[in-house]
């Protein structure tokens, strides 16, 4: 357990950093009165409440469909965190890490509010490469990535084979 102590960290500071910006823009900045706040000419704070799942997909606009959505995360959340139990290279764990942080964040906002608040806003004019999202959402988004290259790229070290002379 003590080799996976980083991941664990690394989940926990994700989460804790999630809900920190998620408290400031909903209390100090009051984000959902002024809806949006230009910080840069390709940077926006802009209010969002995510009902659905990742690109606004399967919106729960019911109870029911809120609960099931906080369910279904909580699974996946629950697998990841079996995943980094199991996983002995420490980029995957970290990386499995940044996922469930995340995840656990969102839970938290579903929980709370019902929605996700969704609140950074990457554009250059109209055109934006990312719906607007949160530390949560970049945090699984990254940490997926890592994990794909690091499947696709990074070759396992190859075991040296004895040969015993008979």
């Amino acid at each position: 357990m003590a080799d996976r102590k980083a991941a664990w960290v690394t989940a926990l500071a994700f989460f804790i950093v999630d809900q920190l910006t998620k408290w400031i823009v909903i209390g100090p900045l009051r984000l959902q009165e002024r809806f949006q706040i230009e910080l840069l000419p390709i940077f926006n704070l802009t209010w969002t409440e995510n009902r659905g799942i990742s690109l606004g997909m399967a919106q729960a606009d019911s109870d029911l469909g809120r609960w099931l959505l906080v369910g279904g995360t909580a699974i996946i959340a629950g697998l990841v965190g079996w995943w980094i139990t199991r996983e002995k290279q420490r980029g995957d764990q970290l990386a499995l890490a940044m996922v469930l942080g995340g995840a656990l964040g969102n839970i938290v906002d579903r929980i709370r509010f019902g929605y996700v608040v969704d609140f950074l806003d990457l554009h250059f004019g109209d055109f934006r490469p990312f719906l607007v999202f949160n530390v949560a959402d970049a945090a699984i988004s990254i940490g997926v990535v890592i994990l794909l290259l690091r499947a696709l790229l990074v070759r396992p070290e190859a075991k040296e084979e004895r040969i015993e002379n008979v």
